[in-house]
């Protein structure tokens, strides 16, 4: 964004963009804010081409050939925290919870992360290309489908997906109308810039956009995803 037009736009408009449940791209996010910019503040701003804000986007992210050698890759990818550890994967595996990713990110990049900075081995991944971007539900229910080795609908196992925007909380609620006879669980969870104590405002507003998009559910942190899930099983058991 400072790039193309000297603005750096604050978290909260970004914030307030993806909220709006359509911008799960973070490419045509940053065209959406140039549109905006120029539209309300600098009318002369010449928007750029796609092509040439991947391009910049590229060099900035991942500081290398985005095909080439990760090894090479100098760019903010590098430096990105991790939100888990792999253990928090293989106790997913040791209570039976199959996992796997679909993420709006380039191939690569998610590669990138899931088995060289997490080490996980060839982790279950829909990613940018591989189906329509969220929150079309496509790679949701190929996902799901691949992981419960077989058709969704009844009597397939509970589906549950994990999200921090709006446009996951919209993909899975685009599932069940496609799949009225699957069960679909909607897990949400703020994003790590809003989960620091003077951010406690911003984050609940955030999350009660989660929670009006149709979130089942609101977790504090990834990682107690497990004991929410765990304790959903057990009490969907006991009422059985």
């Amino acid at each position: 964004m400072h790039h193309f037009s000297g603005w750096c736009p604050p978290v909260a408009v970004i914030d307030a963009l993806k909220s709006e449940g359509s911008w799960n791209n973070d490419w045509d996010a940053s065209l959406e804010l140039l549109r905006r910019h120029q539209k309300g503040h600098d009318q002369a701003l010449e928007l750029p081409k796609r092509e040439q804000l991947i391009e910049v986007f590229s060099r900035f992210y991942f500081g290398g050939d985005p095909d080439g050698d990760p090894s090479h890759w100098q760019g903010f990818i590098r430096n990105e925290p991790l939100l888990v550890q792999r253990s928090f994967f293989e106790e997913l595996s040791l209570n039976g919870l199959a996992w796997g990713f679909v993420s709006g990110a380039e191939p690569p990049s998610a590669r990138f992360v899931l088995e060289q900075r997490l080490g996980l081995k060839n982790p279950a991944l829909i990613a940018m290309g591989d189906a329509p971007d969220k929150p079309d539900p496509t790679g949701l229910m190929q996902l799901a489908s691949q992981l419960a080795g077989r058709t969704l609908g009844e009597g397939a196992p509970p589906i549950a997906y994990l999200g921090d925007t709006v446009a996951d909380v919209k993909t899975v609620i685009n599932a069940r109308h496609q799949l009225p006879n699957q069960h679909f669980i909607s897990i949400a969870v703020a994003p790590p810039h809003l989960q620091s104590n003077d951010r406690l405002k911003a984050r609940n507003n955030y999350e009660q956009q989660l929670l009006l998009a149709g979130a089942d559910a609101l977790i504090p942190k990834t990682e107690s995803v497990q004991s929410h899930l765990l304790n959903w099983l057990n009490n969907k058991h006991h009422q059985n």
